[in-house]
């Protein structure tokens, strides 16, 4: 780590050229001999990264980023805070600590925090930062985090693990076992050392597969910001043989949307019926739960069919989702489509529809945007439908 980068002169160059075109600024002439040109660039960069997703960071002083990609690949402060309010105690220790995002928010619920990290620079750099935000109860340890946690005769309130894909890992599809360190061989050693983990994957795993490689799962977060699902959290209790609670989170710029759900619980079955006046349409982290049927039950509404995902009601309810007013339910058929769409403009989802967005628009000839939404969906009758909405919400 070069402490030449917090020269009060290249800092400002920095903040002045936030958001600039690197490749651009890369064939200029370094204005500051005594630091490495790609390392300014590199500040830059992963600065410019930082203003939305790292505020806090990107508004203090004298603060040193690692490299854009591990920007890009940390948590978001957003969702650091929301993981933060999980964990409570007097010590915690980060097996992945990374830049240290969730490390800081862990700080402010637990007393003392330990952040390992095998990239000596990036350890370094974090420390660092720790100095500049003032987090003094956090500790930095270079090396194999499996080393440390054994060799530090401490019984953790708490171990968290953001395990990263190794990088011949083939296709999207992943396993833990696929993954650095290999959580599911390694958890018997853990639980020796702490009687709760949290764990970070990335949405893309399949929350079944988690299931099936890991104990003690005592409830599953699904952490969408903006209807965007981000992060999945698996909260594991040493000797917990209980049912898994599903937790369903979408942080919203003025909210936070929230629904939860017993895994397998399906004592009730839901309720079916055609489109009636309002549309529902369940967020990210809803839909990546697989909670269909518990939460068209939860808020009392129907479905339009088994398969589709959407739900329907006379009644406007409140929903973590989307909700549209229906102005008319159409037959997908060729003089409906031409009296009603055709040479519109429109958004278009698609759900349990054989026909692909794309080819809908190239087929009746229907532009992008406006006011109308159109879901292009499949009735309790098995009947193509359109409904044409309104959006309330």
């Amino acid at each position: 780590m070069n402490l030449d980068i917090l020269d009060s002169k290249i800092q400002d160059f920095i903040d002045l050229n936030i958001g600039a075109s690197i490749s651009k600024l890369a064939l200029q002439k370094n204005p500051f001999p005594n630091v490495e040109w790609i390392s300014i660039l590199n500040q830059i960069a992963a600065k410019s990264k930082a203003k939305d997703k790292l505020p806090t960071w990107f508004s203090s002083k004298n603060i040193i980023y690692p490299s854009k990609i591990s920007i890009e690949q940390t948590s978001s402060e957003k969702t650091a805070l929301y993981k933060s309010s999980i964990v409570s105690g007097e010590n915690l220790i980060d097996l992945t600590g990374g830049f240290g995002i969730d490390d800081y928010y862990f700080s402010k619920k637990i007393k003392s925090v330990a952040h390992c990290e095998i990239n000596a620079e990036l350890s370094s750099i974090v420390e660092h930062n720790c100095k500049q935000l003032n987090s003094n109860n956090i500790t930095c340890y270079v090396g194999d985090s499996f080393e440390t946690l054994s060799s530090v005769n401490t019984k953790w309130d708490w171990i968290y693990i953001d395990p990263s894909r190794r990088n011949d890992t083939k296709g999207k599809v992943f396993m833990l076992k696929d993954c650095l360190p290999n959580v599911p061989e390694n958890l018997n050693f853990y639980f020796k050392k702490s009687n709760s983990i949290l764990i970070k994957t990335a949405p893309i795993l399949d929350i079944t597969a988690g299931i099936n490689e890991l104990d003690h799962i005592k409830s599953i977060h699904i952490v969408a910001v903006e209807n965007e699902v981000k992060e999945l959290l698996w909260e594991l209790e040493k000797d917990y043989n209980g049912a898994v609670i599903i937790k369903t989170i979408n942080l919203l710029k003025e909210k936070t949307e929230t629904f939860e759900f017993i895994l397998n619980d399906t004592q009730e079955q839901p309720t079916f019926s055609l489109p009636q006046k309002y549309l529902y349409e369940p967020n990210s982290s809803i839909m990546k739960s697989g909670g269909f049927d518990q939460v068209g039950l939860f808020y009392e509404l129907n479905k339009l069919h088994k398969h589709s995902h959407l739900y329907t009601s006379e009644e406007q309810k409140d929903f973590p989702g989307r909700i549209f007013e229906i102005k008319n339910c159409i037959t997908y058929n060729k003089s409906d489509m031409k009296q009603y769409l055709e040479n519109q403009k429109a958004n278009i989802t698609t759900r349990n529809f054989s026909d692909s967005v794309e080819s809908i628009r190239k087929k009746w000839k229907i532009k992008d945007g406006g006011d109308l939404y159109c879901f292009f969906t499949t009735d309790e009758n098995n009947n193509k439908i359109v409904l044409i909405c309104t959006k309330i919400k």
